[in-house]
């Protein structure tokens, strides 16, 4: 069962086609359609990477308060429960649990309990578990506790799918125990940093009505009206029905390792943390055929869940670690609650297989971005990806466009730039900041003179040509343009036997100029200069000519139609062949 959206989710209207999540998401679990990247459920493992890199915020974490909240206002005569990741304690450093606890039952909670309890029950599962294993031929056991990496290897590392320890997870397991001890209709809230246990209560919902992050749980104290830092708290407000004791490590690395049994003197237990370092442990691990099992306790997030992609922050590493270690010292943890409760499960997640395709096929899709042969690879990772070959991939699966490729779209730009300024009837110059030339086109070759259309034709455009040396006479009005980022319009300026106007504007302030020059000494652009100054002689005496016209009677109208009379009479529309020819 799954709720209408998912756990993570793109605002489209914000999403500002950068790549970055396509970059940065370690299993390529992104698509762009019309530029904006969306996240494909199906290869999603919820590391929620994609939320914490995103620059602008477009990720987002799907908002279950209301869900909670309306838990709360059903839950009729039973009760709800919060079940509190032991990371609280690294989120929470200077709030004492108490208060912690006081707070989330002015909400409306019965009752706090500890993720923990439930770690605990798992540990002793899987402790039972490995030391009832033969050890004739080693074997891989890893934990089921992190959901994000129960999808990865179930998912994109398929070979080690039946490696996961087949029973629930810490949460789950805690939820069965806050059913037995409460009743089965008991709501459930879970509370912590991670996105990914919003799967399970998506999954389970019998057993987690929602999964909350600890920013919604202050959101939620906020919209509440609940200051956590004044609240007031009692001897009642304690973790129930015990505090948990050493599997409250759970959300540090090796913390899971540490309340495992490990007597069993023929298994070896290694953690890992960080989705790319799981990945990386992982390879070659197939071919294992030694006599020692191996226990790998597996967590998507560097450093454990005390870093999960919902904690307030990702830094002081070591002062949490510290929090939560002290936190985890008990001594009337009661195994009596947590005996008789069968928690074997195995997730029926399906692998990932993305369709292979031919060197004749990738060849194409290179093609289609320009990049005809191995020196246009630039394998640049502009577009997210590692190569060009990924993203040609990428782009025969869909789940790219070619307006990703940086290259491909700045040699569109270049080529329909080069087109509009070849077919320009007028001169175009562009020019960089040491006055040389970047484009250019025919025309202005012909304006300056046959040498200068020698020079073009040696070197069509003119690139890297000096302007100082072409223009000796007027390349002072590029100097200005660049120094001042003044734009210089419709300058008249004599250029041998010619009278030039000129145009000259930013296109990068101080950095690169354009100009656009025109003959107008030639009859056909002697006539629209004409009409153009009609126009604006029309344009500015006219209301002159109105407030006027009870002074000058018949005289206005014969003023205006007098200067409508020029417009008609070099209206470029009627200018013969001949003219046009001159």
């Amino acid at each position: 069962m799954r709720m209408s959206q998912e756990p993570v989710f793109t605002e489209n209207s914000e999403c500002q086609d950068c790549y970055k999540c396509v970059r940065e998401c370690p299993v390529k679990a992104i698509k762009i359609r019309n530029n904006s990247a969306h996240i494909i459920s199906d290869l999603c493992i919820l590391c929620g990477h994609c939320v914490e890199i995103c620059p602008i915020g477009a990720k987002k974490v799907r908002n279950d308060l209301a869900v909670a909240s309306n838990a709360l206002k059903n839950k009729g005569t039973d009760k709800a429960v919060v079940s509190l990741a032991p990371s609280y304690a690294a989120e929470f450093q200077d709030i004492p649990y108490r208060k912690l606890i006081s707070a989330i039952k002015k909400l409306g909670f019965d009752a706090v309990s500890e993720t923990a309890i439930g770690a605990e029950k798992v540990s002793g599962w899987i402790s039972e578990n490995i030391n009832q294993t033969s050890c004739e031929r080693g074997q891989i056991f890893i934990s089921s506790a992190c959901p994000s990496i129960v999808r990865l290897v179930k998912k994109y590392i398929p070979v080690y799918g039946d490696s996961i320890t087949k029973c629930y997870s810490p949460l789950l397991t805690h939820a069965k125990i806050i059913k037995k001890i409460w009743g089965e209709n008991t709501k459930i809230i879970f509370i912590g940093p991670c996105i990914a246990k919003k799967s399970e209560s998506d999954m389970y919902p019998d057993l987690v009505e929602a999964a909350l992050t600890f920013e919604d749980l202050l959101s939620w104290f906020k919209k509440a009206g609940i200051d956590i830092n004044t609240v007031e708290s009692t001897e009642n407000d304690k973790f129930e029905p015990f505090k948990a004791g050493n599997a409250s490590l759970y959300p540090v690395d090796g913390g899971m390792i540490k309340t495992i049994d490990a007597s069993h003197e023929k298994t070896m237990f290694v953690s890992v943390s960080g989705v790319n370092n799981v990945r990386n442990a992982l390879t070659g691990l197939e071919n294992y055929n030694g006599h020692k099992n191996i226990f790998l306790e597996l967590l998507a997030c560097e450093g454990g869940c005390i870093n999960g992609p919902k904690a307030s922050t990702r830094k002081s590493t070591i002062l949490k670690r510290n929090a939560v270690i002290n936190s985890s010292q008990t001594d009337n943890f009661d195994f009596e609650v947590i005996k008789n409760i069968e928690i074997d499960n195995s997730l029926d997640i399906k692998p990932v297989f993305e369709a292979e395709h031919s060197h004749s096929e990738i060849r194409q899709a290179l093609r289609s971005i320009g990049k005809l042969d191995k020196l246009d690879e630039l394998n640049c990772g502009g577009c997210g990806y590692d190569s060009c070959r990924d993203f040609a991939a990428a782009l025969i699966n869909g789940k790219a466009e070619k307006a990703m490729c940086l290259s491909y779209i700045r040699k569109i730009a270049q080529k329909k730039a080069n087109a509009l300024i070849k077919t320009m009837p007028s001169g175009v110059v562009i020019v960089d900041n040491q006055m040389k030339i970047i484009e250019s086109n025919r025309r202005f070759a012909e304006l300056l003179g046959s040498d200068i259309v020698l020079v073009f034709n040696a070197s069509p455009g003119m690139e890297g040509a000096s302007i100082e040396k072409i223009l000796p006479q007027h390349q002072k009005l590029f100097k200005l343009v660049l120094e001042t980022g003044e734009d210089i319009l419709n300058k008249d300026v004599r250029y041998q036997n010619k009278v030039l106007q000129v145009s000259i504007f930013s296109v990068e302030k101080n950095q690169i100029v354009g100009a656009v020059f025109q003959d107008v000494t030639k009859p056909v652009v002697q006539k629209e200069r004409v009409v153009n100054k009609a126009k604006q002689v029309i344009d500015k005496s006219l209301s002159t000519v109105q407030q006027i016209a009870y002074l000058l009677g018949e005289n206005a109208a014969e003023t205006e139609i007098l200067l409508k009379s020029i417009i008609e009479s070099f209206n470029p529309d009627e200018i013969s062949e001949g003219d046009k020819e001159n």
